[in-house]
C-alpha cells in the first residue's frame, strides 16, 4: 500500500577533491586519455609502502576497520590475493578494539612480506595515492546504502569487487559484458567467503589474462558519473514533491 512512498538517494563523490585529473596528492595526474600515467602512482605507492616492484596487480582496501565492513572477508581476501600472485594494501582506522587488535597482529605478522602492507590509521594523502596506485578495490560491506570508497575507486580507474548493499552503486561485469554493457565492478551476490573469493578470482583473472578487457573495465568506471549532480537533483525533487503535495 505504501511502497510508492519510499525511495532511495545514493551518496555522491566530491570531484573537486577525488579526481585524478586534478589531484594534488598523486605524482602524475591522469584521465581516460592518459590512463597509462596512473602507473606512476603505482610505482610511487610501492616505494612508499616498501612493496617489491613486480608485474602483479595491487588489491586495496580503504575504510574503517569495523564489523560493518566485513573484515573477516577482508582478511580472507588478503591471503587469497597473495596466493594468486597479487599484492595487497589495507589502509584505515580501527576503533573496534577486537578487530583493530586482530589487524595490528596481522600487520606485525606480515611486516616483512614484500607483497603486503597494512597501514592502520588514516592519512588523506596516502588514501589518494592508494586509489591512484591500486588496480582493484575490495569493499565487502555487510550492509551499506552505497559506500563512497567504491565510487571513488571507480573514478580513479579501479574496478571494485563489492558486496552487501554497496553493490547497488555500479554495474556488474563479466568478460562477456565488459565492453558492451558499461560494466564497472565484479559483484558478490552473497556475503559469504566463497562468493567473495569467486568475485576476486574473476577480477584477478581479468587482470592477468584479459588485459584489454580489464582496461575497458577501468574506463567504464572512470566514465561513470558518481558526483553529487544526480543525488543533488534527487533531493531537490523530493523537496519539490513535498512542497506541492
Amino acid at each position: 500500500m505504501h511502497r510508492v512512498k519510499f525511495g532511495g538517494v545514493l551518496n555522491g563523490v566530491d570531484y573537486d577533491v577525488w579526481n585524478p585529473e586534478i589531484d594534488p596528492f598523486i605524482p602524475a595526474r591522469y584521465s581516460i586519455d592518459s590512463i597509462d600515467r596512473k602507473y606512476e602512482s603505482k610505482r610511487r605507492l610501492r616505494e612508499r609502502l616498501w612493496l617489491r616492484d613486480t608485474w602483479s596487480p595491487i588489491v586495496a582496501c580503504v575504510g574503517r576497520l569495523d564489523e560493518q565492513k566485513g573484515m573477516h572477508l577482508v582478511h580472507h581476501a588478503l591471503f587469497h590475493t597473495l596466493a594468486r600472485g597479487g599484492q595487497f594494501v589495507l589502509h584505515g582506522n580501527g576503533f573496534h578494539e577486537q578487530i583493530a587488535g586482530h589487524f595490528w597482529h596481522l600487520k606485525d605478522y606480515l611486516n616483512e612480506h614484500p607483497d603486503c602492507h597494512l597501514e592502520i590509521g588514516y592519512s588523506e594523502p596516502l588514501a589518494h595515492l592508494i586509489y591512484a596506485g591500486a588496480d582493484l578495490l575490495i569493499a565487502p560491506s555487510l550492509f551499506e546504502p552505497c559506500g563512497l570508497a567504491p565510487m571513488i575507486a571507480l573514478r580513479y580507474g579501479n574496478p571494485c569487487q563489492s558486496s552487501g548493499r554497496s553493490a547497488g552503486c555500479s554495474t556488474p561485469c563479466s568478460t562477456a559484458t565488459t565492453r558492451s554493457h558499461g560494466a564497472q565492478r565484479v559483484r558478490v551476490p552473497q556475503r559469504r567467503q566463497p562468493s567473495d573469493q569467486s568475485a576476486l578470482d574473476r577480477a584477478l583473472g581479468l587482470w592477468f589474462d584479459y588485459p584489454h578487457e580489464f582496461r575497458a573495465l577501468m574506463i567504464n568506471g572512470m566514465q561513470a558519473d558518481h558526483s553529487w549532480a544526480r543525488p543533488g537533483q534527487d533531493y531537490l525533487d523530493i523537496y519539490e514533491h513535498i512542497r506541492h503535495k
